[in-house]
C-alpha cells in the first residue's frame, strides 16, 4: 500500500510548482552559499529535492548537484526544467531512508520537508537522517528544515494551515494534532495535474530543538545550530521562535 507521500507526488509536479511555499529558492540558495562560503568545488546532495527548484538554482550558479527523490514524477519535471534552463544535474531515484552514498558529499541539503518528517514512523525519520549523514564525507554540513514542535504549543496548527490553504493550491480539512507523538493528522484535498480530484489522509511529525539535538549528537555532529526558518529568507539572525512554523538546522561533523 502507497502512502500519503507516495500517492500526492504521482502525478503532481506542475501543480506543486505553483504552490506558495516553493516560490523562496534564491534567498534559500543565498544562505546556502554563505554557509560553504561560495566554494564552488564542493561537491552537494540535494535530499527530497522534488522538482529541483534548490538543486538547479544552485547549479545555475556553478556548482556540481546530486538530486534525489522517492517520486519519479517530480524527477521527470526536474530534468525538464534543468534542461529548460541548461544546466547540469544528476537526478536520481532513491528513497531517502537507504541512500547509496558513502562519504560523497561535502553538503548534504534537505530543504522544505524533503523526506524528513514525513515518514509514518520516528524510526524512519532517524533512517533519514542517518543516510544523509553517511553520504557525507567526513568534515561534511547538512543543512535541513523540519517541523517546530514548539509551534503547536502556542498555537493552532488547524488555523495555520487554514491560512495557508488559501495562498496554494492544496487544501488541508479536519486537522488535529496529537501532542502524545507531535504529529498532526490532516486531510488533504488537492487536484493533481491530470485535473483529477484527491483526497488524502496525511500526517507528519513536529521536532523540538531538543530532540534534533539529540538526534545529530548520537550521528556524530559536533556542532548544531537551529534557527527560524523564513521562507525564502533564511538566516543565523532569526533566533528560533514558537512563532516559526519551521526551524532551519545547520549541523557540521
Amino acid at each position: 500500500m502507497k502512502q500519503w507521500y507516495e500517492s500526492l507526488f504521482e502525478n503532481y509536479a506542475n501543480k506543486y510548482d505553483k504552490e506558495v511555499y516553493v516560490h523562496g529558492t534564491s534567498g534559500e540558495c543565498d544562505f546556502i552559499e554563505q554557509e560553504i562560503a561560495c566554494n564552488k568545488s564542493l561537491k552537494i546532495i540535494d535530499i527530497g529535492c522534488g522538482t529541483g527548484r534548490h538543486s538547479i538554482e544552485l547549479a545555475r550558479r556553478g556548482y556540481q548537484v546530486t538530486g534525489i527523490d522517492l517520486s519519479e514524477s517530480q524527477l521527470a519535471r526536474a530534468r525538464e526544467k534543468a534542461k529548460e534552463q541548461g544546466v547540469k544535474v544528476g537526478f536520481e531515484r532513491h528513497d531517502a531512508r537507504n541512500l547509496p552514498f558513502n562519504g560523497d558529499f561535502d553538503l548534504a541539503i534537505m530543504l522544505c520537508e524533503g523526506g524528513f518528517s514525513l515518514m509514518e514512523t520516528d524510526e524512519m525519520n532517524f533512517e533519514i537522517l542517518k543516510a544523509a549523514t553517511r553520504s557525507l564525507k567526513n568534515s561534511g554540513k547538512f543543512i535541513f528544515t523540519t517541523l517546530n514542535g514548539l509551534f503547536p504549543l502556542f498555537h493552532s496548527v488547524k488555523e495555520f494551515y487554514e491560512s495557508a490553504g488559501k495562498e496554494g493550491g492544496s487544501v488541508c480539512k479536519s486537522v488535529s494534532f496529537d501532542l502524545l507523538t507531535f504529529r498532526d493528522y490532516n486531510r488533504v484535498e488537492f487536484e493533481d495535474d491530470a485535473g483529477n480530484k484527491k483526497v488524502l489522509e496525511c500526517n507528519e511529525r513536529y521536532y523540538v530543538p531538543s530532540e534534533i539535538t539529540w538526534l545529530l549528537k548520537s550521528l556524530g555532529y559536533k556542532k548544531i545550530d537551529i534557527f527560524g526558518a523564513k521562507l525564502g529568507a533564511y538566516s543565523r539572525n532569526d533566533k528560533l521562535t514558537p512563532d516559526d512554523f519551521e526551524m532551519l538546522v545547520v549541523a557540521e561533523k
